[in-house]
């Protein structure tokens, strides 16, 4: 009696969930959702080759530091990388004493306290430590940035859907309205104070272009500083900041599956030698 009750009380759920599937179903075909401005406006980020792209990608150390260049010179101002120490430069090829002169001369210096009146105070940055913050906190950012908080850049390109390419769009990205866009939705306009990019979700940011003009940022290396391949090295350098060790896990995966490859022949050969003599013996 206690099964029979059981199935039916099952039957009932499982009857209601099928009714209620249904039911949703045809209200989604005869009436259809609405289209938004940001579904139809929205765009994927470019393709954009990398060196580090595929599973044999390694990154290119003089780009990386072109990146690092850019980001020094353009993106810290508002954006911090706070997963990210001064010493961490080794891995794109500075070696101590530049990373201690690099450190020496950041803009912004290490928040600290005086150990002689334990008031707040500031110092020049060390190799040990990471990038200090460009504001004192989120209310000393939002009133400098429309309201708006500059995100932390160490790991966005891991935070956003296929990261690399998306910095790189969003920075080359920006543009006016589509006259389109108005014309079907005349409520979308981009509001004062924001910008259009259609690579943001939502199609209006609170940052300006960073990278307007070629030249902009005069790398050492004599590489042309154009908008497009700044924004290609700053995109990379973030692509470091938050995968350092990417080419050290590229090789392991390499050597495991190298490993495992080996180790199933051997296998397989093992138990071929092994059960030889007893199939004959079978047959």
């Amino acid at each position: 009696m206690v099964r029979i009750g059981a199935f039916l009380v099952g039957l009932f759920f499982a009857g209601w969930l099928l009714i209620s599937f249904l039911v949703g179903a045809v209200a989604y075909v005869t009436e259809p959702p609405a289209k938004t401005v940001e579904h139809e406006f929205h765009k994927h980020p470019k393709h954009v080759d990398f060196s580090f792209n595929g599973p044999l990608g390694k990154f290119d150390q003089a780009q990386l530091q072109r990146g690092f260049q850019v980001y020094k010179e353009v993106c810290s101002a508002c954006h911090s990388l706070k997963f990210v120490a001064f010493r961490d430069l080794a891995g794109i090829g500075y070696n101590e004493p530049e990373i201690k002169a690099i450190a020496k001369q950041w803009a912004i210096k290490t928040p600290d306290v005086d150990p002689k009146t334990g008031e707040m105070s500031t110092r020049e940055p060390v190799p040990a430590d990471y990038f200090p913050k460009p504001f004192a906190n989120n209310v000393a950012a939002a009133a400098a940035n429309n309201n708006a908080i500059p995100p932390d850049l160490s790991l966005m390109t891991k935070a956003r859907h296929d990261g690399t390419a998306y910095v790189y769009s969003l920075l080359t990205g920006y543009q006016k309205q589509p006259a389109e866009l108005l014309k079907h939705f005349p409520d979308a306009k981009t509001p004062e104070g924001l910008h259009y990019n259609p690579y943001f979700a939502n199609l209006n940011l609170a940052m300006a272009p960073p990278l307007t003009a070629d030249g902009q940022v005069t790398y050492g290396d004599g590489t042309k500083a154009t908008v497009d391949q700044m924004s290609k090295d700053v995109a990379a350098f973030l692509t470091w900041t938050a995968e350092p060790k990417l080419e050290n896990r590229r090789r392991a995966g390499l050597a495991t599956i190298v490993f495992l490859l080996i180790a199933t022949a051997l296998a397989y050969m093992s138990y071929q030698n092994i059960w030889a003599e007893k199939k004959k013996k079978a047959a």
